[in-house]
């Protein structure tokens, strides 16, 4: 019978603390008025994690770095995209809180356990790491994208009625 160590526990408890900052975020952000820097900061901050391929434990084949940037791009980023939608409040642009995206956090969160611990048995830690931040990358950029594109959709909207109310995006 095998006992956890940290080594083994601390990937689990930083993907909880992560899953959970996301939620945080996520509501506390449906509480102001959003903008498109807010929108497309997030991608381009996470864009300095390539900094890691520098290192060349970190290195992996180029096709497995494409199937998982298609995997975030494909199949993650799809239902973070069906649940970001903005409204129009007292003349700004919110997000609208879904909770479909809690449980969707929850269940991305959940398959990337599953998953990393399946392909942390065929390659190193530090490899694991650079697929899993490609997955993720993959994941950020259409989403973020679609997401400012109903942005500017919503913006045009105001700008085109003045200040009127208006539905959701």
């Amino acid at each position: 019978m095998s006992t956890l160590s940290i080594p083994q526990i601390a990937p689990v408890a930083i993907a909880l603390i992560g899953g959970i900052a996301v939620i945080a975020v996520r509501l506390k952000a449906s509480a102001k008025p959003t903008s498109l820097k807010k929108i497309l900061m997030p991608p381009l901050g996470m864009s300095t994690g390539f900094a890691m391929f520098l290192f060349p434990f970190t290195h992996i084949p180029w096709l497995w770095a494409a199937a998982a940037l298609l995997a975030g791009a494909l199949l993650f980023s799809y239902p973070l995209i069906w649940s970001s939608k903005f409204e129009i409040r007292d003349g700004d642009i919110y997000l609208v809180r879904s909770k479909a995206f809690v449980f969707m956090i929850i269940g991305l969160l959940v398959v990337r356990l599953l998953l990393h611990d399946l392909v942390e048995r065929a390659v190193s830690i530090p490899q694991t790491g650079a697929l899993f931040f490609l997955l993720a990358f993959g994941m950020i950029v259409p989403w973020r994208l679609a997401m400012a594109r109903r942005y500017r959709a919503k913006l045009d909207s105001l700008a085109g009625r003045g200040s009127e109310a208006g539905g959701v995006a």
